[in-house]
């Protein structure tokens, strides 16, 4: 007689003439969602490989620092909600976000009425492939 049974690990034992085996049970993974880093840098590796000589950068204004890094940098201009990316020949700015759950600071939003109403164009993009799409939307127009 067979007795199966799920579990951890797979095994067999005999009990008192029966065979008993245990059969691995591989649970479902779900793919986690890249963070707003990793979809960032995507897109940058994107970007630049498609419009090489076209020059985009990032704004490293967000993540961790101690206090005493925090107040250099205020000192020098470091201003919070400014958008990631920057294409000067564009005047495309560029804020990314995760695919779900990314939303706008208040200090970002003012940001984007600001440079919208300076002349830039502003892009919020959920996800690196939202972005290129959104850039390349961008692109076709300016034609």
């Amino acid at each position: 007689m067979f007795h199966i049974q799920h579990a951890s690990a797979s095994r067999v034992h005999e009990q008192s003439g029966a065979v008993q085996i245990m059969v691995l049970r591989s649970p479902i993974l779900k793919a986690a969602l890249p963070t707003e880093h990793e979809e960032q840098r995507d897109l940058v590796r994107w970007f630049r490989r498609k419009y090489g000589p076209v020059r985009i950068f990032a704004i490293p204004n967000g993540g961790y620092r101690s206090m005493t890094a925090a107040a250099k940098l205020k000192a020098e201009g470091v201003s919070a909600g400014v958008l990631d990316l920057f294409v000067p020949a564009w005047r495309l700015w560029v804020e990314m976000k995760r695919q779900k759950g990314g939303r706008l600071s208040p200090e970002q939003a003012d940001w984007i009425v600001y440079l919208e109403s300076v002349g830039y164009t502003c892009l919020v993009c959920p996800g690196s492939e939202n972005a290129q799409a959104q850039i390349e939307a961008f692109v076709a127009a300016k034609k």
